[in-house]
């Protein structure tokens, strides 16, 4: 997509300091944290949500997860991950992603 913000970060259009990376998905952090560790995974292809994304993708997310909570310490106290999809469920970009939360104890409900 060629007006889409995360596939231009992805791409390198737009430069990004990544925290984690492989071959489909980067880490990087949220530019308006919600929590001391805020970090979004983003697949590398672009889907729009959680709905269109293919169930590979998904269980690749699963598979990484324990890796990217553990290298951002928050793997033993515990984490929160966030996938909002479309405009009432709180999705600004159009392109699936993860939020991963963590560093403090975090209050319910989660808005």
């Amino acid at each position: 997509m060629t007006d889409c913000v995360f596939c231009k970060i992805v791409s390198g259009e737009i430069p990004s300091k990544r925290v984690y990376e492989d071959d489909q998905v980067i880490v990087i952090n949220d530019l308006n944290p919600g929590a001391p560790v805020h970090v979004l995974v983003i697949p590398k292809e672009h889907t729009e949500n959680i709905l269109t994304a293919s169930p590979e993708i998904l269980v690749h997310v699963k598979k990484v997860l324990p890796e990217i909570v553990k290298k951002l310490g928050i793997a033993e106290k515990g984490f929160r991950v966030v996938v909002n999809t479309g405009v009432e469920g709180g999705q600004t970009v159009p392109h699936l992603h993860f939020h991963i939360l963590g560093g403090k104890e975090l209050g319910w409900p989660p808005c």
